[in-house]
């Protein structure tokens, strides 16, 4: 009877020590879980000493940690991102969506010579006008036309293919690959601890949805918000489309006209409307994100702060030190966390990609 009780005692200790064993490795597992603190990410292509790294890491340890008094939920945990110039090179030597309409204007052989005065106009005068590019509503109404009647599908092939061509600034890139490496970083680990990340642009929220599907940038197509320009069904005509019923036989169409520019506090506008929440973190480059940040980081029921890139590295990549230091000055003015490309990052594209 003893020998019996003996072996019925190793089997429970067994049991337990499986059942420890089993809730340990769950508990591993399920590390990304936001309720259970802050996830450690890899944030190998930033400095190791880097002040901006470490006040993110601060920040997201304090808000992931249920005992902190900075603790956010994770429904409220939401990051919002400038594209050009936060998450993509934003010079080569224009804006991406400026770069395809320039290629799609003077270069397309299949479209050049269809082009209207307006485009062509635009094309050479932005052509040629330093830095990213002049924003006018010529510009705006260009870009439009220059796309006018083409599918979705149309569009995101054309954009797909426009994508595979070598970026003129650089060795071994793409445009579809010029990506930054340590921002990537960046959204990578919001996400592991339970933030909502959004695109806020003022590119084209179609254009922006097929340069980042398939991309190393793991943003939800719903979780991207940009400019807007018309879409219409093939068979509308001039019927205004609240008075127009779609049909088996229709395709949505470009339409050629502009509708929003998503920009300075259109930015804030499209966040109250589409997301729904006020982030309490913010990304971005330059003066048009300023509306945004400030949004963020002014009367918000949590901790909040904006982070905004400095364009300072010559050598890796076409930065402009006049607009660096202007975004260091802002800064300054706002308490916001500067972002120095130049010395904070250990790469920009890659090893891979050389500036020529």
């Amino acid at each position: 009877m003893a020998d019996s009780d003996n072996r019925w005692k190793i089997v429970a200790a067994v049991a337990i020590v499986m059942l420890l064993a089993v809730s340990a490795l769950y508990a591993f597992g399920n590390s990304n879980d936001s309720r259970t603190g802050y996830v450690q990410t890899d944030m190998s292509y930033w400095v190791e000493d880097s002040d901006s790294k470490e006040s993110l890491m601060t920040y997201l340890k304090a808000v992931t940690d249920e005992r902190s008094e900075d603790y956010i939920p994770p429904e409220d945990r939401v990051a919002v991102f400038d594209l050009d110039g936060t998450l993509i090179c934003e010079r080569d030597p224009h804006y991406f969506d400026l770069c395809l309409f320039l290629y799609r204007v003077l270069e397309d052989p299949d479209y050049k010579d269809k082009a209207s005065d307006l485009e062509r106009k635009v094309a050479l005068d932005q052509k040629d006008y330093p830095g990213p590019g002049k924003l006018d509503d010529d510009m705006e109404k260009a870009r439009a036309l220059a796309f006018k009647g083409m599918t979705i599908e149309e569009f995101n092939a054309y954009e797909k293919a426009f994508m595979e061509t070598q970026m003129p600034s650089y060795e071994g890139m793409t445009y579809g690959e010029s990506f930054f490496r340590p921002m990537i970083q960046v959204v990578d680990a919001l996400q592991a601890n339970g933030f909502s990340v959004y695109i806020v642009s003022g590119t084209d929220r179609l254009t922006i949805r097929c340069l980042v599907d398939g991309s190393m940038l793991n943003i939800p197509t719903d979780h991207i918000i940009g400019s807007s320009k018309l879409l219409v069904a093939t068979g509308q005509g001039d019927t205004d489309g609240s008075k127009y019923v779609f049909t088996a036989d229709d395709d949505i169409i470009y339409g050629g006209e502009h509708i929003l520019k998503d920009l300075n506090v259109n930015k804030v506008i499209t966040i109250i409307e589409e997301i729904g929440k006020k982030p309490v973190l913010s990304f971005g480059n330059t003066s048009s994100d300023s509306s945004m940040a400030l949004y963020t980081t002014t009367d918000n029921m949590y901790r909040s702060e904006a982070y905004m890139l400095c364009c300072d590295d010559l050598d890796r990549e076409n930065g402009d030190l006049e607009a660096a230091s202007k975004m260091y000055a802002l800064c300054e003015e706002q308490g916001w966390v500067p972002v120095s490309m130049k010395n904070d990052w250990t790469t920009i594209y890659g090893d891979g990609v050389k500036k020529k």
